[in-house]
């Protein structure tokens, strides 16, 4: 067990430390600001503070992990090795950076909470965060400083024996609309004939009747090819289904339909299924509460996970409603466009509420790359070089690597042609560990 000393034992330094030391690096850690005990401990020890007591493994401490509330910080990114940090902390300290505060920056998404400027859905976007504007977006550098910080231990505790980790992978499955054609009522069946008929969507009015005919597949409907893959992987895939009502937004099945419902529920004997929150419902907790109740209903057992709508996060309101209505985790940290790490990390963490200065139960399972990122890249080539570069960051550190595909990406539509090789990629880096 690692004992710290610090003059304050603040819900922020608990907070950061144990995700770096438990989460990332699986030791335990304890605090003190008694001398005395510090100096009893015969293991692994540091003081963390703003002077060394004596020749012990010290890091010189900011300020930020003593504060309350927001204040303006002066962030000065620099070099360190083959990634950047910041919080210089001297020549005193055992690293030259307080790793500590810089992950609680990151982790906590203060930035998210300062002024910026959104997006026409009202998102936190990729341009605006330091780690997209100083290019260290590509990398999780909470997980590299917390392995830096584990080499200095080692360093100076030859004799402790850290645990191992292994890099592994939890696949994210989008389901917005599980098909294209089936399960959308007369109505909507009837508009989208005349939609295709007017401007001459001949194709599209032609693979309509052919599905509906059952003649052909529906594209959307990769679902078998899904529990395959299943099947063959220790990893379990994660399902979410939209729930929420026909809007400008979404246009989901209808989630009273028998065979929507069968659908889920056949998916629920293979992979873990969770709830897509349907826009409305990010910023209204009682249309939430409904789509809650009903999913809970489809899979006769309480809600673990969810998703937002088109990623959309309003910190903290977003995550205070989850954790009232007593859901576990959320896979909605991460960009759309943008392939990285948008909390800094590829190690599941706690929500912390900046504003009630607390750590929160619910566990934020930030995702790297969504299908749509990887679009950008017009050949296969560099779509596979692209995923292989982010895959290789996580496995760097011995992280969880969560990439987002939607059901539609393996279908047959030629915008995403190649996608079931890629989804194989991440699948198979599991057993080409280097």
């Amino acid at each position: 067990m690692l004992l710290v000393y610090t003059h304050k034992i603040s819900p922020r330094l608990k907070y950061v430390f144990k995700h770096i030391c438990t989460r990332v690096l699986g030791i335990e850690v304890t605090f003190t600001t008694k001398i005395e005990s510090f100096i009893a401990h015969d293991s692994i020890k540091m003081s963390y503070t703003k002077q060394p007591l004596g020749n012990e493994f010290f890091i010189k401490s900011n300020d930020l992990l003593f504060e309350q509330g927001l204040n303006d910080i002066d962030i000065n990114i620099m070099d360190w090795g083959h990634s950047k940090c910041f919080f210089f902390n001297g020549d005193k300290s055992a690293i030259p950076f307080d790793v500590f505060a810089a992950s609680f920056y990151l982790l906590s998404r203060y930035e998210e909470y300062l002024p910026h400027v959104k997006d026409e859905f009202g998102r936190f976007t990729a341009s605006e965060s330091l780690g997209f504007k100083h290019k260290f977006l590509h990398q999780p550098v909470v997980d590299i400083w917390a392995y830096k910080f584990k080499e200095a231990l080692e360093n100076q505790f030859p004799d402790f024996e850290f645990p191992v980790k292994t890099y592994r992978i939890k696949p994210v499955i989008d389901v917005p609309n599980p098909y294209c054609y089936k399960l959308s009522g007369i109505m909507r069946t009837f508009g989208g004939t005349i939609k295709d008929v007017l401007k001459l969507r001949l194709k599209s009015l032609y693979m309509r009747f052919m599905v509906l005919m059952n003649f052909k597949h529906d594209p959307f409907d990769t679902f078998k090819y899904f529990i395959n893959k299943q099947k063959q992987s220790k990893f379990k895939f994660v399902f979410f289904f939209l729930l929420g009502e026909y809007s400008t937004y979404d246009k989901g099945a209808n989630p009273n339909n028998k065979a929507f419902i069968s659908l889920i529920k056949h998916i629920g004997d293979y992979s873990d299924v969770g709830l897509k929150i349907s826009f409305l419902a990010i910023d209204d907790a009682d249309i939430l509460k409904k789509e809650k109740i009903k999913i809970e209903e489809i899979i006769n057992r309480p809600l673990r996970a969810s998703r937002q709508s088109f990623s959309k996060l309003n910190l903290p309101e977003t995550y205070r409603n989850l954790i009232e209505l007593n859901i576990k985790e959320d896979y909605t940290m991460g960009y759309i466009n943008e392939i990285g790490f948008r909390a800094g990390s590829c190690t599941p963490f706690l929500f912390y509420d900046l504003d009630h200065e607390v750590q929160t139960p619910l566990k934020i399972c930030p995702y790297h790359v969504m299908d749509f990122a990887l679009l950008k890249n017009k050949s296969l080539l560099d779509k596979k070089r692209v995923l292989n570069n982010v895959i290789n960051e996580v496995k760097r550190v011995n992280g969880e690597f969560v990439p987002v595909f939607h059901n539609y990406t393996l279908g047959d539509l030629a915008i995403w042609n190649g996608f079931k090789e890629l989804f194989n990629v991440i699948l198979d880096s599991v057993d080409n560990e280097n």
